[in-house]
């Protein structure tokens, strides 16, 4: 069956003209000149053989014709995307791209993987450790995503660590990141004593230089006055420039690590790490998945939100239950 229709470019400019009630607005919306807009309605009330708009000095008004129109085009338009983009998820369904902090990939989602590999054998799954997913606090709120544009690839999400607004993107909360004291059990057993905040002159203290020099997580300094230790040099220990050289280090028995909670509760239940101390610091970073709004409905982007998602509740009830 052949179809008398006019081009898809003068339908699109009518919905989004006739949305706005502006041929500016829809300009900037489908990036194109405003009269690049009016040239294309023009082309399509010749076609139609009647006026779509009534021009009035300062605003734009539907005619009866385009009134009946609308919700058509509307339906049309919406019809032509499902078509497209179930043809799209065809060739997509197999592929996603998970950019996460670090050490959260290394500590807490790939330990995890195998539980939704398992349940989803043929997805292409790749996962891209990169710090510019973590927020810094010269970094606006606006722009926080400019360093990963997840708009970059058609199957590519992230996994941030910041305050979760990212204007544009659905974001799930996953959960918050509290930090607590932990070094090996070892280093218990070897000495000298560690049963209160104040045993902690006595031990070499670990430090993060790269993540705390961006005001992201607490320091030792912070964690002190917390627990009401006064007079300690607080920087004093080896300084390192990521996270996952800290955990080593605190591993191995080198010293005491001020460590994410989350990211170090399956070294604590599995005896590799202990936490002497259970008082944390809070702050206001949470780990959150943040997914392109054009492919949230993606199978592959669904699968992985809903299996990321159970297992960070499930990730909070044992932070919950150990606290």
């Amino acid at each position: 069956m052949s179809y008398r229709l006019p081009p898809l470019n003068a339908l699109r400019a009518f919905e989004a003209a006739a949305r706005h009630l502006s041929f500016k607005n829809a300009a900037v919306e489908l990036s194109v000149t405003p009269t690049a807009i009016s040239h294309q309605i023009k082309q399509l009330e010749e076609f139609l053989g009647v006026p779509l708009f009534h021009r009035l000095t300062r605003a734009l008004a539907l005619t009866p014709q385009a009134q009946a129109m609308l919700p058509k085009v509307l339906d049309g338009l919406a019809c032509f995307a499902a078509a497209v983009e179930s043809a799209h998820d065809e060739h997509l369904q197999g592929k996603l791209i998970v950019v996460v902090p670090p050490s959260f990939a290394t500590r807490w989602l790939v330990p995890r993987l195998k539980r939704f590999t398992q349940s989803v054998p043929t997805l292409n799954l790749q996962v891209i450790r990169s710090p510019s997913t973590i927020d810094a606090d010269q970094v606006p709120v606006a722009t926080g995503l400019e360093q990963v544009d997840l708009r970059q690839d058609d199957a590519m999400v992230a996994i941030r660590f910041g305050i979760g607004v990212y204007p544009g993107f659905q974001v799930d909360r996953m959960f918050g990141s509290d930090y607590i004291p932990v070094c090996s059990p070892r280093l218990l057993e070897a000495g000298p004593p560690l049963c209160t905040p104040e045993d902690l002159r006595l031990h070499v203290r670990l430090h993060d230089d790269a993540i705390q020099s961006a005001h992201t997580v607490p320091s030792w300094d912070e964690w002190f006055r917390l627990a009401g230790v006064s007079a300690v040099e607080a920087m004093s220990g080896p300084h390192f420039s990521d996270a996952g050289m800290v955990y080593v280090a605190a591993l191995d028995g080198l010293g005491v690590a001020l460590a994410s909670k989350p990211l170090v509760a399956t070294a604590i239940a599995q005896g590799r790490l202990v936490a002497p101390f259970d008082l944390a610091v809070a702050q206001r970073y949470a780990y959150y998945l943040v997914i392109p709004e054009a492919i949230a409905n993606r199978s592959a982007v669904r699968a992985f939100r809903t299996w990321l998602l159970e297992e960070a509740r499930a990730q909070e009830r044992c932070c919950a239950g150990a606290g």
